[in-house]
């Protein structure tokens, strides 16, 4: 039996890469036998996160265009070119069935590459509105799987299928006992309302400056208790910050080690728009007010967080208004359990749990066919 062979190309972000390992995973439950290999961008983290898990990665050294004037951009042509040189040799010598993109800086050279060598990609894209890279390699995409309505603006629609976007596996929609082990993990009293509120792994300097706010105002509920993720990248500030305060219901964590029990424990969550996070989001079934970063090509978390908003599965409150208007929509929120309820019940509509099996299959078919 012939062993099949899968590129799997993209990062530059936790975002990407989770997926990418998620779709090679249920590939190798599928199959235990089939040869995958990850193609990232030289300094990027998935030079390290992939190895991690077990899966071999080759570099390349493509970047990103910079919003701001940087000297830096001037050497992308160049970047760009050893890096589709260097995918072509990638291809060339791995003989791939099937790439797969899931989007970041090394999806692009690679999946033009094997385009041109006529080998079938498929495309994984994570937010509501499409980025240009993705666009343009849509077109001769063999598949594209979304995690969105109406894709169909971006993609040819008989190549587009709905999957969802794949999620970490210990996130599931949240029990009472789910709910009663994370109030006992973070220590908090299960007769007050939570609010999980999370920036991501490096953090929000918007949500912490919000918080930071909100705590010096005075006027955080005593029937409320708050955990707050403040992120790597800020923890001595706020640590500095909170170093003479004491204030029983507020904790705080620059990384949050159990996720699926902060989700658990949390009646209402405030976070970034990343598409990833919105996929859990929607498995987990939970009342959210999202904040969209505004520091993201096209856009595309406010799109994301609208997709949601627009179907009455979540709240929205725009960045530059946060300070002023995020601690009072919170509470609004917590004290309206019908909205609560309501959104809840909306949001779970959405939510898709195995995308990554729905999408490994898509792989197969492409190399059977």
């Amino acid at each position: 039996m012939k062993k099949y062979k899968v590129i799997i190309s993209g990062g530059g972000t936790g975002g990407h890469i989770f997926p990418a390992l998620s779709i090679a995973n249920a590939l190798k439950e599928i199959d235990s036998e089939i040869d995958i290999l990850f193609v990232g961008a030289i300094g990027r983290m998935e030079m390290e996160r992939v190895p991690a898990a077990g899966y071999p990665i080759k570099g390349l050294p493509v970047a990103g265009l910079k919003r701001s004037l940087s000297l830096s951009n001037l050497a992308l042509p160049i970047k760009l070119w050893k890096s589709i040189r260097g995918a072509s040799k990638i291809i060339k010598e791995f003989n791939p069935d099937v790439a797969v993109g899931v989007g970041g800086y090394a999806s692009a050279p690679l999946l033009w590459s094997a385009g041109r060598k006529g080998i079938p990609y498929l495309i994984q894209e994570q937010n509501s509105y499409a980025g240009l890279t993705n666009k343009l390699l849509g077109k001769k995409a063999s598949k594209v799987c979304v995690a969105y309505d109406n894709m169909d603006r971006f993609f040819p629609a008989d190549r587009i299928i709905l999957t969802g976007n794949p999620i970490r596996k210990e996130i599931n929609k949240v029990t009472a006992e789910d709910r009663a082990e994370g109030i006992k993990f973070y220590n908090l009293d299960p007769e007050k309302k939570t609010i999980f509120i999370v920036g991501g792994s490096l953090g929000c300097g918007t949500l912490n400056k919000t918080m930071k706010s909100w705590i010096e105002s005075g006027t955080i509920d005593n029937n409320c208790q708050i955990i707050w993720q403040t992120g790597k990248y800020y923890k001595s500030d706020i640590d500095e910050f909170m170093k003479d305060r004491e204030i029983p219901n507020v904790q705080y964590h620059d990384f949050i080690k159990r996720m699926d029990l902060a989700y658990a424990a949390a009646d209402v969550i405030v976070s970034r728009a990343g598409a990833g996070t919105i996929s859990e989001l929607c498995v987990t079934c939970k009342a959210t007010i999202f904040v969209p970063s505004p520091n993201v090509t096209e856009d595309h978390q406010t799109h994301n967080a609208m997709a949601l908003v627009n179907k009455n599965a979540a709240m929205i409150v725009k960045d530059d208004e946060a300070v002023e208007k995020l601690p009072g929509t919170i509470m609004d929120l917590v004290n309206n359990p019908s909205k609560i309820a309501e959104l809840e019940k909306n949001i779970e509509l959405l939510g898709k749990k195995d995308a990554a099996q729905v999408i490994a299959n898509e792989v197969l078919k492409l190399i059977k066919k």
